[in-house]
């Protein structure tokens, strides 16, 4: 309709007594819709391009001799015809193959949208999925380690394990789970260690959290609190801070450690838990690993 509101406005007053124009536009619409659904999808999809411009040219070309020989009947030579009225057929061709391509690039945009998504959630889950029988497993061979040794404490450490195998096969399918389940988590899975190293390390725990009314992805603190109980040495100390302040989450842990070398399938800890902050807070985070005299890891993370 714009096309057409330049023509008739803008051109000659020609237009308007005789309408070769208007008699031209049916001609018009028909090769600009042919070429919109059949020409340009057909050589995009071939890639002939080159086939693809002189077919487009051949077909502007045509249409600008039929609109002076046949509709306008100007009698103009050819020269004159192409430099007079060859932009009527190239300027709707154009501008449609443009809105074409355009929306192909949207389109295709999408679909990459869409499968980077999809990628992101398998890997997500591939990635928990590495973590919850590892730490579950821990968890089990405590308490039948304490079902020989002290069995009055098993009840209890029955529950609380009930309590990380519903926050790990439920709340943790989630894209965010509240932070007063994750900390709960945390708090069963310290207390576990505790028994488990008693007499061997050290462990002290502190949290300030100035509220509970905070959302987090599913089991991220606990690599790095399992990596710590994990390679620290015997008749060391491990500390863990978790701090939750102004909606922002410091999680500092420390442990004496001794330098031996990873076996790559029991490597997945701290590399795990660098890729899954990669994908969920890929501005929202400082993730850094020193080691000195002791082994620290520092996570300042953006909550929602």
């Amino acid at each position: 309709m714009l096309f057409i509101f330049v023509s008739l406005f803008l051109f000659s007053d020609f237009y308007w007594r005789q309408n070769p124009f208007l008699q031209y536009l049916s001609l018009l619409v028909i090769i600009v819709y042919v070429n919109y659904f059949w020409l340009l999808p057909f050589f995009v999809k071939k890639k002939m391009y080159v086939m693809y411009v002189l077919l487009f040219s051949l077909i502007s070309f045509l249409a600008t001799q039929l609109y002076c020989y046949i509709f306008a009947q100007c009698g103009c030579s050819l020269f004159k015809c192409l430099s007079d009225y060859l932009w009527q057929s190239l300027v709707p061709l154009i501008f449609f193959s443009f809105v074409w391509m355009l929306y192909r690039f949207l389109d295709e945009q999408e679909k990459v949208a869409a499968i980077k998504k999809q990628h992101t959630e398998m890997e997500l889950k591939f990635l928990k999925s590495q973590i919850d029988p590892h730490v579950l497993f821990n968890n089990l061979n405590t308490i039948y380690s304490y079902a020989i040794e002290k069995p009055n404490e098993v009840p209890e450490m029955v529950l609380m394990l009930s309590d990380n195998l519903k926050h790990v096969l439920y709340d943790s399918n989630s894209k965010t789970v509240a932070l007063e389940k994750e900390i709960q988590f945390i708090d069963n899975y310290i207390k576990f260690q505790k028994l488990r190293v008693e007499g061997v390390k050290q462990v002290n725990y502190l949290k300030e959290i100035d509220g509970y009314n905070y959302e987090i992805a599913p089991l991220l603190l606990i690599s790095i609190i399992e990596n710590a109980f994990k390679h620290s040495t015997l008749n060391s100390t491990i500390s863990i801070n978790i701090e939750v302040k102004n909606s922002e989450l410091v999680c500092v842990c420390e442990n004496g450690f001794k330098e031996v070398q990873t076996d790559e399938k029991n490597g997945i800890g701290l590399r795990n838990l660098k890729k899954r902050l990669e994908l969920i807070y890929p501005d929202d985070y400082v993730f850094n690993v020193e080691k000195a005299e002791t082994f620290k890891v520092y996570l300042k993370l953006k909550l929602q």
